[in-house]
């Protein structure tokens, strides 16, 4: 099998604290009423095929994410694909927002999956929470937390409930993985590890084997021609089109 380096990960953050007089529904507080930004609290990560969840923290204390930020940017720069539950709208422009007031040089994009956008477009479930989708397919649900895990790790700097929130993203990061299995073989594949791997096109694009069969011909509209192709590995199975001109080059 072709050794992909996929990275799934998961970030907690922080709230702003500022100044405000009254509190309900529909009020606007400016920016100007911010005393403290928020930030990154912890950043959660796994590689695909290993156990270990990896947990970057901040330190309790002084409340400040840059030096997590540099250790996981120099890993993500690492991975072929990162993977992440709304990360295209959520985690990386967070990431993307601390690093640039750190002066932290990341790239400016990512081969990024986003199982969020996975189950929107492919699927129908009653919520698209990773939450509920894990919970659907049987693989199991978030820990629950409440909004008091926030205030005593920002307020009141509880090294205990800090833990806890670590334990709870490293249970998001395993349970983002299962979701993914189920859910990818659905989506068109971001990185055609085969091809990666010095394989020709016609392998297939998730583990690299060349025992593959064609299922039919699609034909576009305008008129190009793409073969539909099955992996025939048990453990694979996965369906991909190429070109028609590439097929034959087989």
């Amino acid at each position: 099998m072709t050794e992909r380096k996929r990275l799934f990960f998961d970030i907690e953050t922080s709230p702003n604290i500022g100044f405000f007089w009254s509190a309900g529904y529909k009020l606007q507080i400016g920016y100007e009423n911010i005393i403290t930004e928020r930030a990154i609290i912890c950043i959660c990560f796994k590689w695909e095929g290993e156990k270990k969840v990896h947990a970057l923290h901040w330190d309790v204390r002084k409340q400040c994410d840059k030096r997590i930020l540099i250790k996981f940017i120099r890993i993500a720069s690492e991975a072929d694909e990162i993977i992440g539950h709304n990360g295209d709208r959520y985690d990386l422009p967070w990431l993307r927002t601390r690093c640039l007031l750190h002066g932290i040089e990341m790239f400016p994009d990512y081969t990024s999956v986003d199982t969020l956008k996975i189950s929107k477009s492919r699927f129908r479930f009653n919520s698209n929470r990773l939450d509920y989708i894990g919970q659907y397919l049987g693989l199991g649900g978030k820990i629950k937390t409440e909004y008091s895990l926030w205030k005593n790790i920002v307020l009141n700097k509880c090294l205990k409930s800090l833990d806890k929130m670590i334990q709870y993203c490293q249970r998001d990061v395993r349970l983002l993985e299962k979701v993914y299995q189920r859910l990818a073989k659905y989506a068109p594949h971001k990185v055609h590890y085969g091809v990666l791997a010095g394989h020709a096109r016609t392998t297939c694009p998730e583990c690299g084997n060349s025992h593959v069969r064609s299922h039919q011909i699609r034909v576009t509209a305008a008129g190009y021609k793409r073969i539909r192709l099955q992996c025939l590995d048990h453990k694979c199975g996965r369906y991909f089109t190429i070109p028609e001109s590439a097929f034959k080059q087989k």
